[in-house]
């Protein structure tokens, strides 16, 4: 299996078993919380029914008049500034839910804003944090040269570390002006702005929904926007950088995987040059050559003499020629691998050159004929 794919089952095994261990510790965190919390609601609507005589219906429609009245208390939500923030809560997918589209008009512009806005806002963010990296590899490679640090070049661990210390100022400066004007605790100012700056955007806290903010702030409207962009900015330099490694990772697992496949083509197409060769030898041999050859295909041990001193000679006078047992072996060993492609390359893997041969000016010992017929 290659390692892409081994990659991938284990990313997905990892994330399911992600998925399975936070769902038990947010049951185990949240379930009783939420038990208790709607034990509490049930009294105190028991209670209000029974003080104002109200009918199980009245209290129904009172309950939905004060929630659909929610929003309003913020505010006007669609004049130009509420409209452009909810905009930019679409092209960010921050979503927080505070505001939405009650005309079917407006349902539609969404939809056809969210789906050009969506992309053209992620290429800005990654793009925005290319700049931010190429930036920060800068400031890097001054400060090294320097401090006359060997190493000057911007290691991944170095933008990693200037990225999430960059992160981790914008998360606490944020917290502490939004803990100032939404009069938030410290704690959950920082929860909100990781929520917004990771685009989960639950909705359970939005800035610009007191007080009319949104139409009598400009200066406040204009830094939670400026956070907001900026924010996403620096953790799309993050993320640039994981994405980066990811693809760099594939990239080199996929040409490994190509030249190791060029690498079998080559040496599968030696084999078969040899084998012709050999053909080409032999071919050449028998037809100036009276070789015999048993019936049977398949390879017989045999032993040459140490006085066949392995030689080849390419003089005019013939002095230099073949052992006629070699010769034998090639040919068996040819009928041999004809019949299957794959022996080439474990039973033929010496050349010509490499063969036993004999001197043609010795006479050939009577045991050998005998030898090659035994």
């Amino acid at each position: 299996m290659k390692k892409q794919n081994v990659r991938t089952l284990s990313l997905i095994v990892c994330t399911f078993t992600y998925l399975l261990i936070g769902a038990a510790v947010f049951d185990a965190l949240e379930s009783a919380t939420e038990k208790n919390r709607f034990d509490v609601l049930q009294a105190i609507e028991g209670m209000l029914i029974r003080k104002y005589n109200f009918t199980e219906e009245d209290f129904r429609v009172m309950e939905m008049v004060v929630l659909k009245s929610e929003p309003h208390k913020a505010g006007q939500q669609w004049k130009f500034t509420g409209a452009f923030y909810y905009a930019t809560t679409v092209l960010t997918t921050i979503g927080y839910g505070h505001s939405t589209p009650a005309t079917i008009g407006g349902k539609l512009f969404t939809m056809f804003y969210a789906i050009v806005g969506i992309p053209l806002g992620l290429i800005m963010f990654q793009s925005i944090g290319e700049r931010v990296n190429r930036l920060s590899s800068v400031i890097i490679k001054a400060l090294k040269r320097a401090l006359d640090c060997k190493q000057t070049t911007a290691s991944e661990v170095d933008l990693i570390c200037v990225v999430t210390t960059l992160s981790s100022l914008t998360i606490a400066g944020g917290a502490a002006a939004f803990s100032k004007f939404e009069g938030w605790s410290y704690f959950d100012s920082v929860y909100y702005c990781f929520i917004t700056l990771t685009t989960i955007g639950f909705g359970d806290m939005v800035a610009l929904q007191k007080d009319n903010a949104l139409n009598r702030k400009p200066s406040y409207v204009m830094f939670a926007l400026i956070f907001i962009l900026f924010g996403l900015a620096i953790v799309a330099a993050c993320l640039n950088l994981l994405v980066l490694r990811f693809v760099t990772m594939n990239t080199e697992d996929e040409k490994r995987d190509q030249q190791q496949a060029e690498q079998v083509i080559v040496n599968a197409g030696q084999v078969r040059v040899d084998f012709i060769h050999i053909i080409e030898f032999l071919l050449r041999y028998v037809q100036h050559h009276d070789v015999f050859l048993h019936s049977d295909t398949s390879l017989i041990p045999l032993y040459i003499d140490e006085d066949y001193a392995p030689s080849v000679c390419s003089c005019s006078c013939n002095c230099f020629a073949p052992n006629k047992s070699t010769v034998r072996i090639l040919l068996q060993a040819t009928i041999k691998l004809a019949i299957s492609e794959q022996a080439i390359a474990c039973q033929l893997h010496t050349s010509v050159a490499d063969l036993p041969l004999r001197p043609q000016h010795r006479r050939l010992p009577n045991s050998c004929g005998r030898r090659l017929a035994a």
